[in-house]
């Protein structure tokens, strides 16, 4: 109550501007709420419920995303156990030789799984739609963008001229085009100057554009914190006699990236949701698989639900990576030490 009163109720104009405030949220909430339980119609939801999941993988097929999903749960529940451990060359060792190898291999294994080949009954990515679909590409994109971002950002610092101009070039002209414009060019234009005897996937020209535009941003990201780093500590790693690899992998980038992580996971975020503009180009992700479902007769019309609904999705996901954010840095003593 004293909070209340010292910060909602300290004056007469603040306590009349917090009734008001007060008065705004609980109608709108109720009209919201009253929206929701008795005029919206939720089994556009219910009725497609498998096509914003995984849209028209077939159903014979379907225990193949239970495996990925099965195995995703365990490297989750594995990371967890792993940052509980207090034993720091402990928690290290299980990190380089137990977790980092599994992340690594588990992406090949999802492609097979999810396309098909060696053994499996292959499936088009024609058929990769809905929520399947705009996580695939978001996590590829992620883990190709973010070296790659490293890359330029290091090459940006470098002391070699064609080096250094060369990724300035790229980063500056990759940051002066909209997302739309080179997917736009990966999608429309690359077919049109390729050999006829190079035809290249879709999905595949989607996430190079996705990780092309990624990466040029990824690169400022990390610039950023590898300006923080202060200059004595390459001297004083120069002075112990580490040659400059050794600098920039011991010294530099832990402590850069370190500095960063709220920009690297904000730039993450945005990718993910960049996703969407690929439902412009006939790629049927999460938004793609909305608008298939709006043109069904029966549910013509039910814009608010579908989109609220796709928007819960995003939110999860997103703030899902937020939280992982936070733990780390938390667990890095960012801010702290």
């Amino acid at each position: 109550m004293e909070w209340l009163r010292k910060n909602l109720f300290n004056t007469w104009y603040n306590s009349l501007l917090t009734i008001l405030c007060v008065w705004i949220v609980v109608q709108g909430l109720l009209g919201f709420l009253g929206w929701v339980f008795t005029e919206a119609n939720w089994q556009v939801i219910s009725s497609n419920w498998r096509l914003f999941w995984i849209g028209r993988y077939p159903v014979t097929q379907q225990w193949r995303i239970w495996i990925i999903f099965a195995i995703a749960v365990a490297l989750v529940c594995l990371s967890w156990i792993q940052s509980k451990i207090t034993n720091q060359k402990l928690k290290e060792r299980i990190y380089y030789f137990g977790l980092l190898p599994l992340y690594v291999g588990f992406f090949p294994i999802i492609w097979w799984l999810i396309g098909g080949g060696w053994g499996l009954t292959p499936v088009g990515t024609n058929l990769w739609n809905g929520l399947l679909l705009t996580l695939l590409m978001s996590a590829v994109s992620i883990i190709l963008s973010f070296p790659l971002g490293v890359l330029l950002a290091l090459g940006r610092q470098s002391t070699l001229p064609v080096l250094r101009w060369g990724c300035i070039l790229y980063i500056e002209i990759i940051r002066g085009l909209p997302l739309i414009g080179i997917l736009f060019i990966a999608q429309v234009m690359l077919p049109l100057v390729l050999p006829n005897e190079i035809r290249l996937d879709r999905v595949l020209r989607a996430i190079a554009g996705l990780v092309l535009f990624s990466a040029a941003y990824m690169a400022e990201n990390v610039r950023g914190g590898l300006q923080a780093v202060p200059r004595g500590q390459v001297e004083a790693a120069r002075s112990l006699g580490l040659n400059a690899p050794l600098v920039v992998l011991l010294i530099l980038l832990p402590q850069a990236l370190r500095a960063v992580i709220p920009a690297i996971v904000g730039q993450f975020i945005g990718l993910f949701k960049d996703t969407s503009l690929l439902s412009l180009f006939a790629l049927v992700e999460l938004t793609g698989i909305s608008r298939s479902i709006l043109a069904q007769p029966e549910f013509l019309g039910r814009y608010a639900e579908v989109y609220l609904f796709v928007g819960l999705i995003y939110w999860v996901f997103c703030y899902s990576m937020s939280i992982a954010s936070r733990q780390l840095e938390k667990q890095l003593g960012v801010g702290r030490r």
